[in-house]
C-alpha cells in the first residue's frame, strides 16, 4: 500500500531546524511512500530549508504554493498525491507520525478514512480546551457529526474518498482576507460531513498528541471563521450544492 503523506508549511523554519523531517524520514525508512510538502506562500526560510533537504531525498517533494489558508495547501498535496492512501500531517509534529501505526490496520479493515482523536488534550491551555469544547457543541447541533474530535491534524484518506471529495469543496477555499497563518477549521468539517454524507466508512482512533504552541492558532479569529463554515456547510447542503 502505497503512502502519500501530504505536509502544509507555512513559516516552518523553526520546526524545520529542529529536525521534522528527519524524523519523518527515518519513520518511513522501508515503506513505499512519498512525501510532499506544500508550501502556503511562506515569508520565512520555510522554501530554502526544504529545498535543500529535497536535494538528497527523492521521495520528498516541495509544491510552492500562493498564500492561500491550510486548505488549499493540503487539498493541492491530496490532488497530487499518487498514493493509495493520503495522510494530512503537520509539520510541527504534534500528532507524531509514527501513529500511522495505528491508522494503516484500519483501511486493511475496509475503512475509507481514519482520524485521529485527542483525548483530553494534555497541555494545551484551558481557553483553546474550552474553544475545542463550544465547538463541539456548536459541530454537533448544525451538522449532527458524530466524531469526539474533527480536528486534530491526522487525518488519512483512500483514494475513492479524495476523488468524490475533494472536487466538491475546491472552490470554497484559497482566498486569506488577513495576515498571518489560516488554519481553516472548517476544512475538516467539511470533509468529514461529505465523507458521512457519501457513506464512507470513517473510523476514529485515538493519538498521541503533544501541544505545541503556534501563532498560527488564533482563538477567537478561528472559532469564528469555524462557525461561519459549519454554517455555510449546511445551508450548501439544504441547497443540493453537494
Amino acid at each position: 500500500m502505497k503512502l502519500s503523506v501530504v505536509i502544509p508549511a507555512y513559516n516552518e523554519e523553526g520546526n524545520l531546524k529542529k529536525g521534522v523531517l528527519e524524523g519523518v524520514e527515518k519513520y518511513l525508512k522501508g515503506k513505499d511512500y512519498e512525501v510532499i510538502i506544500v508550501d502556503d506562500g511562506s515569508a520565512d526560510e520555510t522554501r530554502k530549508i526544504v529545498k535543500k533537504y529535497i536535494s538528497k531525498n527523492e521521495n520528498f517533494k516541495l509544491i510552492e504554493n500562493s498564500h492561500g489558508g491550510k486548505a488549499m495547501a493540503v487539498m493541492t498535496g491530496m490532488l497530487a498525491s499518487k498514493g493509495e492512501v493520503i495522510l494530512f500531517t503537520d509539520m510541527d509534529q504534534a500528532t507524531p507520525i509514527k501513529e500511522w501505526d495505528r491508522f494503516s490496520p484500519k483501511f486493511e479493515q475496509g475503512y475509507d478514512l481514519v482520524i485521529g482523536s485527542r483525548r483530553g488534550r494534555k497541555g494545551a491551555p484551558m481557553v483553546r480546551k474550552l474553544a475545542a469544547w463550544g465547538f463541539s457543541v456548536l459541530r454537533g447541533i448544525i451538522l449532527g457529526l458524530p466524531f469526539s474530535d474533527t480536528q486534530c491534524g491526522f487525518k488519512a484518506f483512500n483514494r475513492k474518498s479524495i476523488e468524490k471529495i475533494i472536487p466538491k469543496i475546491k472552490d470554497e477555499w484559497g482566498v486569506v482576507h488577513f495576515r498571518g497563518g489560516a488554519v481553516n477549521a472548517g476544512f475538516d468539517v467539511e470533509l468529514l460531513y461529505l465523507a458521512k454524507k457519501y457513506g464512507f466508512k470513517v473510523a476514529e482512533v485515538d493519538v498521541e498528541w503533544n501541544y505545541v504552541d503556534t501563532e498560527r492558532v488564533q482563538v477567537i479569529k478561528d472559532a469564528l471563521a469555524a462557525i461561519y463554515d459549519m454554517l455555510r456547510i449546511r445551508i450548501n447542503d439544504l441547497s443540493g450544492k453537494y
